[in-house]
């Protein structure tokens, strides 16, 4: 009731702008301007935790943008979803070009080509108590907005909420880096029923802020274990690479490169079935730290 109470006000009263204060408008020219006009980068916290798909991000996390998201999230601005949104989807488009230097996904994995289904957004989950004292879930929002633009221009896309938090985390605020791993390290599942969800097409998890990773990091581990199988395989090839270049390394072959098929395949093959499960999962945001943009 909270929300649709929020949602009409916005509606019906003038308010000031989200980013910047200035009336009369919910969101004025230039702030929407610091939104539309971003364009998506990779971003990479350091540390980057284990794990963390690749990221995108619309906007770094400054000034307008962060008083911006700010007041969508604590006071219930909801007449920024659409900004807001607009500019996830951005992100979530620049996410979905091939890495430089990646191998393709398989056909039928988590991920796969443009050919494998639709674009699945999976909101990152908020604790039911921040919901709760929030009125509304502000990801979700935001991820149904995205999904809408994705499809509108083209993109098929939908919304898999699809996460849930298994057991109680701590508020993160205030956490560095190594203690927000720890804090979520096990925390997220995915619901029963939600493999088949996520099955044939290009899973993107959204969140409208990375600072550590952590959250993304421990979403994506959720989100890739539904593919159980299919992960102990990628183990299986990745050991069988390591021993490989161990035993290459070994003989002491000058040459980084062996035959396979008729193929060149150099010696950072070791890395590449990291590269394969990574690709699985991508992820998007709306904003990120100035100095984490590549």
């Amino acid at each position: 009731m909270r929300g649709w109470w929020q949602d009409l006000t916005d509606l019906a009263l003038p308010t000031e702008c989200g980013g910047c204060g200035s009336p009369p408008a919910v969101l004025c020219a230039r702030c929407r301007t610091s939104l539309e006009r971003a364009e998506p980068r990779r971003v990479r916290p350091v540390p980057e935790p284990p794990g963390l798909p690749a990221v995108y991000a619309a906007a770094p996390y400054a000034r307008e943008v962060r008083a911006l998201l700010l007041a969508h999230k604590e006071r219930g601005a909801l007449a920024l979803t659409g900004a807001l949104g607009a500019a996830l989807a951005g992100a979530v488009r620049a996410g979905l070009a091939p890495e430089p230097g990646q191998l393709a996904p398989e056909p039928g994995r988590l991920g796969a080509g443009p050919d494998a289904g639709p674009v699945i957004l999976v909101p990152v989950p908020s604790a039911r108590w921040a919901v709760r004292r929030r009125g509304h879930d502000p990801v979700r929002r935001m991820a149904l907005v995205a999904a809408g633009r994705l499809r509108r221009t083209g993109t098929p896309a939908r919304v898999a909420a699809v996460l849930r938090q298994r057991r109680p985390v701590v508020d993160q605020a205030g956490l560095d880096a190594r203690r927000r791993r720890e804090n979520l390290a096990g925390a997220l599942e995915v619901r029963a029923g939600g493999a088949r969800l996520l099955a044939g097409g290009r899973v993107v998890l959204v969140d409208d802020l990375i600072t550590t990773g952590a959250s993304l990091a421990e979403a994506a581990r959720a989100v890739r274990a539904t593919a159980g199988t299919r992960c102990e395989e990628d183990r299986a090839v990745y050991r069988a690479a390591t021993r490989e270049g161990r035993e290459e390394r070994r003989i002491g072959t000058r040459s980084r490169t062996r035959s396979q098929g008729g193929k060149s395949v150099h010696g950072a093959l070791e890395k590449g079935p990291v590269n394969i499960i990574g690709e699985a999962v991508r992820a998007a945001v709306i904003a990120a730290p100035r100095d984490s943009f590549e």
